[in-house]
């Protein structure tokens, strides 16, 4: 089969989908891809399996009049490609694809998958969400033929509301969880790379510094705990940096609020964390929570439909509501305080990670994929 993977950006690509798209091309497929690039190239990963790349000016935002030219481009894209499948990942790239194929499904036989990393609109979010993205996916769930949701809220939302062909559930894009438990880091020598004191108890952080990710709840946590041995660092850039900095300033805990930029080492700097807070507002799932639970580390999380995914609450970690922060505080305090029930937690942790396990996952991918040969 000719297969299209589309993204909104390349930086989507090269995070999360190599081995995805590696399975098809060991499996026979010819795989493309399109998405923009925007100063990031796509990994020679992609050339050297034979992928032709197509760079199509996507806008994150939906309201951007770029959109109306990477549509353009990317129907130009699709009719003289010969695809047997469209696969479109994000948001905005897939309502776009979508409208390209609708009549192409109906006249060449075109297959669109979309696979939904967790709708804007969810139990909880905000009436705009609703009003704008719910009707919009409900309408392109009509050129749909199969829908591959990652959670189970948005498996039994789509089911029961839209009109896609097939609905499936695969949980995420999947982890190799070996390379998150088989890590060896000298855990003091990295703790001084990042500025943290070696016997102090370091909470981390990975996502972008926004306002979804909610960091500064724990900040604010932090804060209420007065504990000068608690440290919080967090991977990640964003547009939060300056306020997130001002507040820890404010509060009098700057020393101890490390904000480490994008990181490579993700892995390492779990391996040497205590504690891995996860205070999403929002989490299609979440699986920078999975790959410290990997790694042998205890998870503190907000009640999101994500997390309700992987976390069982008082077992592999401990969850709050997204506000509460001294529900964040009395999590901690139990965590900081008994080292044998963090140790528990994190044996738990890295049983349950298990099940998001990349070959399980690419598994489930093969018998979507051969359900339309």
């Amino acid at each position: 089969m000719r297969i299209l993977y589309v993204t909104t950006i390349s930086l989507t690509m090269n995070t999360f989908f190599k081995p995805h798209v590696e399975m098809l091309v060991n499996e026979g497929n010819i795989v493309d891809i399109a998405c923009n690039c925007n100063g990031l190239e796509l990994d020679s990963f992609y050339q050297e399996l034979g992928c032709e790349e197509f760079q199509i000016d996507f806008s994150r935002s939906p309201l951007s009049g770029k959109n109306i030219n990477a549509y353009k481009q990317l129907k130009h894209v699709v009719e003289n490609g010969n695809y047997d499948i469209v696969h479109c990942h994000t948001p905005n790239a897939s309502v776009i694809t979508r409208l390209v194929c609708r009549k192409l499904r109906k006249k060449n036989g075109l297959k669109v998958f979309y696979t939904a990393h967790g709708f804007h609109f969810y139990k909880g979010a905000p009436k705009l969400n609703w009003l704008v993205y719910y009707p919009i996916e409900k309408y392109c769930s009509r050129f749909t033929d199969k829908l591959i949701t990652i959670n189970g809220e948005d498996y039994e939302r789509a089911k029961k509301k839209f009109k896609a062909k097939e609905i499936h559930y695969v949980p995420g894009v999947g982890i190799d969880v070996k390379k998150f438990e088989n890590i060896k880091v000298d855990r003091y020598a990295k703790r001084r790379e990042i500025g943290v004191p070696e016997d102090a108890f370091l909470l981390f952080s990975v996502g972008e510094l926004n306002e979804n990710k909610n960091h500064q709840i724990i900040i604010k946590a932090m804060a209420e705990l007065n504990n000068a041995n608690v440290h919080y660092a967090i991977a990640g850039d964003g547009v939060k940096k300056e306020y997130l900095l001002d507040l820890a300033k404010r509060l009098g805990i700057s020393d101890r609020v490390h904000l480490l930029g994008y990181r490579t080492d993700v892995a390492e700097l779990d391996h040497v964390a205590d504690v891995f807070c996860f205070p999403s507002l929002r989490e299609g799932l979440g699986l920078a929570a999975v790959e410290a639970m990997a790694c042998g580390v205890p998870v503190v999380a907000a009640d999101n439909r994500g997390t309700r995914s992987f976390m069982a609450d008082g077992q592999n970690g401990y969850v709050c509501k997204s506000d509460d922060t001294f529900g964040f505080v009395n999590v901690l305090c139990k965590l900081v305080a008994d080292p044998v029930l963090k140790n528990e937690m994190s044996d738990i942790g890295r049983i349950r990670a298990k099940d998001y396990l990349i070959e399980n996952v690419l598994e489930r991918m093969k018998g979507v994929y051969q359900t339309s040969c």
